[in-house]
């Protein structure tokens, strides 16, 4: 969802922790203060970055990015994957190609947004994708990674026809399902994916919006079950309805929010009431949910306004056991593979 850049520039920098020798596929939830930047390395060395945060703030969102790299032991982005056109997520790809190179850009295609704002962001991502190629994916195509399993499954407003993952089966959720007002802008345009690595599962739609979701689950579930959920549009309640987030049973769910966005009450207990969830981890203490809509102190990667931009590190194995860690205080939580 579109906002004004927030003014958070005094936020320093804490590095990410080196994790093991590579035989996991390792995901980790870069703080950029509410948008989104995920960086994702597979044991082959590949990787992939979900959206690359805000500009300005002296490039703080790129240098965290770049830092993510760092710990993770790559210098380059193979593929940078934009899920929509909207400032938070890809305002700081700019700042980043500066510092790092990026081989191939991956998008929905155009922006269907249009406006002063819709055409310096338009200009921007022109700019940054030149240093590479670019592919535009449509529902249903796969990302060619070694090893790992990335298939498209909402795209410039199409969605995924066929049953995926083990999906396909009724959701009598969908009794209880209502309509919001349709949403004409790139949030219901996003690029989401889901991901399989062995039994391993994770699923990320960007910013997808309310009825958009409901079209992927409802009448029949097309996602099949995940194990780790990245909450849609942030933990915003515009996204993320019962029907979707009970149908995944997501075990672990990361919320990429930030102090003052994102985290909505409403969102966090449709999340808490999912069947089989064991946890709930936040980038963000959200300042307006209080402490009964807050996941636990040492599962919140930053729970001061004024952050200091921890993260969250998800790594997981083929046989679909995972480790959550949180780099503020070492906290980390093991998941055994589910039966």
């Amino acid at each position: 969802m579109r906002r004004l850049v927030p003014t958070l520039a005094a936020c320093a920098l804490v590095a990410l922790p080196v994790l093991a020798a590579r035989n996991s596929l390792d995901i980790y939830f870069v703080d950029v203060e509410g948008g989104q930047a995920t960086l994702l390395v597979t044991p082959a060395g590949e990787s992939l970055l979900v959206d690359a945060g805000w500009p300005g703030n002296d490039g703080r969102d790129a240098t965290r990015i770049q830092s993510a790299m760092k710990k993770a032991g790559i210098q380059q982005i193979d593929y940078f994957w934009m899920t929509h056109y909207h400032t938070d997520h890809v305002g700081g790809l700019e700042a980043l190609v500066e510092k790092v190179p990026v081989k191939t850009f991956v998008d929905h295609g155009d922006n269907v947004e249009s406006g002063a704002g819709a055409q310096r962001l338009n200009a921007s991502y022109e700019r940054a994708r030149a240093k590479g190629r670019r592919l535009s994916l449509k529902a249903g195509d796969r990302l060619p990674l070694k090893g790992v399993e990335v298939v498209v499954v909402a795209s410039g407003g199409s969605l995924l026809t066929k049953a995926v993952n083990g999906g396909g089966k009724a959701n009598a959720l969908c009794a209880s399902s209502t309509q919001k007002a349709a949403d004409p802008s790139e949030n219901a345009r996003s690029l989401g994916f889901l991901l399989k690595f062995g039994k391993f599962r994770f699923l990320d739609l960007g910013d997808l919006t309310w009825n958009k979701e409901l079209e992927l689950v409802c009448p029949n579930n097309l996602l099949g079950q995940v194990d780790v959920y990245l909450t849609t549009h942030h933990g915003m309640d515009i996204s993320g309805p019962p029907q979707i987030v009970h149908a995944l049973a997501p075990r672990v769910t990361i919320m990429n929010n930030g102090a003052k966005k994102g985290g909505a009450a409403p969102a966090v207990k449709v999340v808490r009431s999912s069947p089989g969830l064991e946890d709930l981890w936040q980038v963000h203490y959200a300042v307006a949910g209080g402490a009964e809509n807050n996941t636990a102190a040492d599962q919140t990667a930053n729970l001061e306004e004024n952050c200091q931009g921890h993260g969250l590190v998800v790594s997981a194995r083929k046989d679909g056991s995972f480790d959550v860690e949180n780099t503020r205080n070492g906290h980390k939580k093991s998941y055994k593979a589910r039966r």
